[in-house]
């Protein structure tokens, strides 16, 4: 799977045209959205065959929905991959919580409060991608998949076109990270930002200020519930 054009694979969800539906009375045309793009998301995620996804550009929201359930996830160095949903007063759906909960440390829940863009090396640090590609050899990629015989050579194609990524700001911010994150609420989260002495760490919390304080409260019980339950299919729920 890929996308159309240049910028990437897929921005999400046509919010706007949900918050019209809503607007005009239309709720079911919102909740028949949400019930097939969950349905999808899960269906993915028990495909029996090789779901290869190219993950170049843009992969945001409900791109991470179509793309990070997959079986074989290929990102660039161009990839740009978030769940921003704080920042417009929802939650991270599509199955996101039960990805950032599976999450080494608190890397998850560091993604869904701040919505963070990550690249290539973070998305594979962060279980969203499997493996980096240099997006020149992407076609050729594609071409040569498509003769593969059986899994096994699929995946001696991909492994045979993988290359390392640069590093990524969430692994170099790892330890304060861990650290405020580890907090048992949002507001002591936010005491543990302010009062870190890496700037990064106080400028994440001014940025935390600006998302909607429910948001933030439901994605964080979210992503802790997402990681005790260990199942999509709850998370999905």
């Amino acid at each position: 799977m890929d996308g159309t054009g240049d910028r990437g694979l897929c921005s999400g969800g046509d919010i706007r045209a949900m918050y019209n539906a809503i607007l005009a009375n239309e709720r079911e045309v919102a909740m028949d959205f949400f019930r097939y793009e969950y349905q999808l998301n899960y269906y993915i995620s028990r495909y029996p065959k090789p779901y290869v996804v190219l993950m170049d550009g843009i992969v945001v929201g409900g791109g991470i929905g179509v793309a990070s359930h997959g079986s074989h996830r290929v990102v660039t160095e161009r990839s740009l991959l978030a769940m921003p949903e704080t920042s417009v007063g929802f939650i991270p759906d599509v199955g996101g919580t039960h990805l950032l909960g599976a999450a080494p440390g608190e890397i998850g829940t560091y993604m869904g409060l701040t919505g963070s863009r990550i690249g290539a090396a973070d998305a594979i640090l962060c279980g969203l991608a499997d493996t980096m590609v240099r997006a020149e050899d992407l076609s050729r990629l594609a071409l040569d998949l498509e003769e593969c015989p059986n899994v096994m050579a699929m995946e001696q194609c991909l492994e045979g076109y993988a290359a390392q990524p640069p590093s990524g700001m969430t692994q170099i911010r790892h330890a304060w990270i861990d650290e405020c994150f580890a907090a048992s609420t949002v507001e002591e989260i936010m005491a543990a930002l302010l009062g870190h002495p890496d700037a990064a760490a106080q400028a994440c919390a001014e940025e935390l200020m600006k998302m909607s304080p429910t948001s933030l409260k439901l994605t964080f019980k979210a992503v802790r519930d997402a990681r005790v339950a260990g199942d999509l299919a709850v998370s999905l729920k």
